[in-house]
């Protein structure tokens, strides 16, 4: 793992206007809807290639509509804006889980190239690596594995994100349900259960995780995603907390003027 200069990684965090993330997972693990909530849109990104130049719009990530390239083009150089915000620049893994190892190295060349790079403002500031539970039965996979034992993202946090957590809710429904409940009841017992079984698969994931040689900075389940308006404060001041750097969580800070509950505790933890 490389070391910057405190002086010189300042004078770098000065020059930059825009907080930059890799956000990973298979397909339909839900990372457009989180990116849309972060960036309060229901709008679909704009893509922008390593030059700066528009590409095409798309929708979803990871999904097969794409409109303007095939699955065999995807480039994760490519640059994810929201007109909403664009002080976030969002890059997309696509590719590797499905297991190719061209796919791989290239990933993984981007990931130690943008993470360990001393130009600022091409670096990735952080990672969200999304695992979704609707697949419960295999929520860790080799990709997942592999990259966690492959790729040291150096200074860059990698933060993972359990979605599509309300799968769970049915689950606890039918859980509670066989149990010949009172349905008023049921309901009621149901989020209870819902949390433990939350739970269960934090634990899960985490222990597989941390005995590979570069694990996760921290994990978040992230609940409601699915409805409009969702808060993304959790998840804001989860990656807040994992940046070495304050500039940089300055610059994410910066971000998200308009959400004073992620302000005020910046400011109060400062």
């Amino acid at each position: 793992m490389i070391s910057l200069d405190p002086a010189k990684a300042r004078e770098y965090i000065d020059r930059i206007d825009r907080f930059r993330i890799l956000v990973m997972g298979r397909a339909n693990a839900g990372k457009t809807t989180i990116l849309q909530r972060v960036c309060n849109t229901t709008d679909q990104p704009e893509i922008f290639n390593g030059k700066g130049e528009k590409v095409c719009m798309f929708r979803g990530i990871c999904s097969r509509l794409m409109m303007c390239r095939a699955r065999g083009e995807h480039n994760i150089e490519d640059e994810l804006v929201f007109k909403s915000n664009p002080r976030f620049v969002f890059h997309d893994s696509r590719g590797f889980e499905a297991g190719s190892e061209g796919e791989f190295k290239m990933m993984k060349e981007f990931v130690m190239d943008r993470a360990k790079t001393t130009k600022l403002d091409k670096r990735i500031h952080a990672i969200w690596f999304c695992i979704p539970l609707n697949e419960s039965h295999r929520m860790v996979t080799a990709a997942e594995k592999k990259f966690f034992d492959e790729c040291d993202t150096g200074h860059v946090p990698v933060i993972v994100l359990l979605t599509k957590t309300d799968t769970l809710a049915l689950d606890a429904l039918l859980e509670v349900m066989g149990d010949d409940s009172d349905e008023n009841d049921a309901v009621e017992w149901a989020a209870d259960v819902e949390k433990r079984k939350l739970n269960e698969c934090l634990v899960k994931v985490n222990s597989w995780l941390k005995e590979l040689r570069y694990p996760p900075h921290d994990y978040l389940s992230l609940t409601g995603m699915q409805e409009e308006g969702a808060d993304c404060t959790t998840l804001l001041t989860c990656t807040v907390n994992a940046l070495s750097e304050e500039g940089l969580q300055q610059l994410l800070i910066s971000t998200q003027q308009s959400n004073l509950g992620l302000c005020i505790e910046f400011a109060i933890t400062k």
